[in-house]
């Protein structure tokens, strides 16, 4: 099998001839071809290169347009900070919804504006021309409740859940639709998956969760599974109060941080659930050795069972030892 193949295989129930390999690279691969981070997150043609050079070096199975979250939030006028060498990042204090009036105003941006949005559709189509048929290309797309906090700010939306629910769900509904739109261009550009990060959620507590965030996220991902593609989900932060939920989902992937044990999400959703990670990827993977790799990874896949891809619990780090990633390769190859 090709990575195209073992991950379809994986997510349809059938069996791979070995684990799939899915971790996500963004600064580790910019640094694959010595290019500035504000270069991979701005240029899709320099993003595509390091993805293609590290999924080949690496022989991933995938090659992702993931990059950072600023980009809807950009194109709906947000004020963004842009660094020479690091992620682009949202400026709370300046935040494009800071009056919750202009919500009113605010209309959904064209994914194939020109924006930043456009930037990655254009990115995942050149993945597709490249690597069509041999690995899977991911697109992404930020979840309701993480780029309600990037309109908004994470600090206010917190508060808004309590103080001014109806706000929130007009907020999500209209993320909802941003989204899905962004997504229905990447998978119509090309994409075989779509990756969902709703970081934010983690951070709501489990009735906010369940009473307000969940029917947004479960609306957002019945849209884009509607499309023909598979969803892998990745909620940042310690999810064990909401891994129900997040079962519940639908989505064919869940992709865990390294502070939830697998054998946790495991218990709580249902036995074909596809689980990902979720090996610390500070401690283990960039500061530990190729052994404590393989055997971290030897655990989760205790954990999770059959049904699981290798990865990290987040981000490959920056200077991470290559052949620390390379046991990752390692171990996947031989299971």
């Amino acid at each position: 099998m090709n990575g195209y193949e073992r991950v379809k295989a994986t997510v349809e129930g059938r069996k791979p001839d070995h684990l799939p390999l899915m971790p996500i690279t963004m600064m580790f691969a910019a640094d694959r071809i010595g290019a500035k981070y504000y270069d991979y997150a701005t240029d899709h043609r320099v993003m595509v290169e390091a993805q293609l050079r590290t999924a080949e070096e690496f022989d991933l199975d995938y090659v992702s347009g993931i990059s950072d979250p600023a980009r809807e939030a950009a194109d709906c006028g947000a004020p963004i900070a842009y660094f020479d060498n690091q992620p682009p990042a949202i400026i709370e204090t300046k935040a494009r919804l800071a009056d919750k009036k202009n919500l009113l105003t605010l209309s959904v941006p064209d994914p194939l504006g020109g924006g930043r949005m456009h930037d990655r559709v254009k990115a995942v189509a050149l993945l597709k021309e490249r690597v069509a048929g041999d690995k899977i290309v991911e697109g992404w797309i930020e979840g309701p409740c993480a780029e309600a906090a990037d309109l908004r700010g994470i600090n206010a939306l917190m508060s808004d859940c309590l103080e001014d629910p109806a706000f929130v769900r007009d907020l999500f509904e209209f993320c909802v639709e941003m989204e899905f739109r962004f997504a229905k261009a990447q998978v119509e550009a090309g994409a075989d998956l779509i990756g969902m990060g709703d970081a934010a959620a983690s951070l709501t507590g489990p009735v906010i969760y369940h009473e307000l965030v969940w029917q947004y996220e479960k609306k957002l991902v019945d849209k884009v599974r509607a499309l023909g593609v598979p969803i892998r989900l990745h909620i940042c932060g310690d999810t064990r109060p909401i891994l129900d939920g997040m079962g519940r989902l639908g989505c064919e992937i869940v992709d865990l941080d390294s502070m939830v044990p697998l054998a946790d999400a495991r218990a709580q959703m249902k036995p074909g659930q596809v689980l990902l990670g979720n090996i610390d990827p500070v401690r283990v993977l960039r500061n530990g050795s190729p052994g404590l790799v393989r055997d971290k990874l030897a655990e989760c896949h205790r954990q999770a069972g059959d049904r699981y891809i290798v990865g990290a619990g987040c981000e490959v780090p920056r200077e991470t030892p290559l052949d620390n990633v390379r046991a990752m390769r390692d171990y996947a190859r031989s299971h």
